[in-house]
């Protein structure tokens, strides 16, 4: 695992966002499609703007997204909302190309099913994606990975149905689709996660960020963030 420490929210968002942009060539220049999951956030509709602004033949790119809770189309709290806002309304994706988990369906597990099998559709059986953006919360959660939730201890799933969280349930990837990813991006911002970034950054396994695997994984974190129990390249 690799860390870099930068001034602020944006220049985290807008370094993280020229880290996906440099992903997105080389995976094009070799295998002519970029595989990107997005997780939701404020620090992450920013780096989706500044995504928006590189120069990346989208044609060649297939957006995933990380997690989605469970909420009518449109709402304020799905993250397809905002990846809309930030990033969709902004580039030529195609529809064919943005893989929106598709919490709207009654019975969920059916949902996660139909999820994995357009993972396995574009990144192959098992699916691996080029790239995975994850973000840290301040009780050690990734995607919807939180404590607690027996979706932690899924296997034999790429994607899963969790419990209530925050008012919501959620579909996310699970750690075995996450831990194929060639790249992991994680982003991090505020005073707040400061503590568990330091448990990420030393691979403490009983949060669940820390069940994610490190040897690929770069961290980009603001000041505040970083604070003094960690330091960057």
């Amino acid at each position: 695992m690799r860390i870099e420490v930068l001034d602020d929210e944006d220049s985290v968002a807008q370094k993280a966002a020229e880290t996906i942009a440099g992903e997105a060539r080389a995976a094009l220049a070799e295998r002519g499609r970029f595989t990107l999951a997005v997780s939701g956030g404020r620090t992450p509709w920013v780096m989706l703007r500044a995504l928006a602004g590189q120069s990346i033949s989208w044609e060649g790119v297939h957006l995933m997204q990380v997690d989605e809770r469970v909420a009518p189309a449109g709402h304020g709290d799905r993250n397809l909302t905002h990846l809309s806002k930030s990033l969709l309304d902004h580039v030529p994706l195609r529809p064919e190309q943005i893989y929106a988990i598709p919490v709207e369906l009654p019975d969920l597990e059916s949902a996660a099913v139909q999820y994995a099998q357009s993972l396995r559709s574009i990144a192959g059986a098992p699916p691996v994606l080029d790239l995975v953006h994850l973000g840290l919360g301040p009780d050690g959660h990734t995607a919807s990975l939180v404590p607690g939730d027996p979706v932690l201890d899924v296997t034999d799933a790429d994607v899963a149905v969790t419990g209530l969280y925050q008012g919501r349930r959620r579909l996310t990837l699970t750690y075995p689709v996450l831990n194929r990813a060639r790249r992991v991006l994680w982003v991090v911002t505020g005073s707040e996660k400061s503590g568990m970034l330091v448990r990420l950054i030393r691979g403490d396994t009983a949060i669940p960020a820390g069940r994610v695997r490190r040897d690929n994984a770069l961290v980009l974190a603001d000041r505040a963030a970083a604070g003094p129990g960690c330091s960057g390249d």
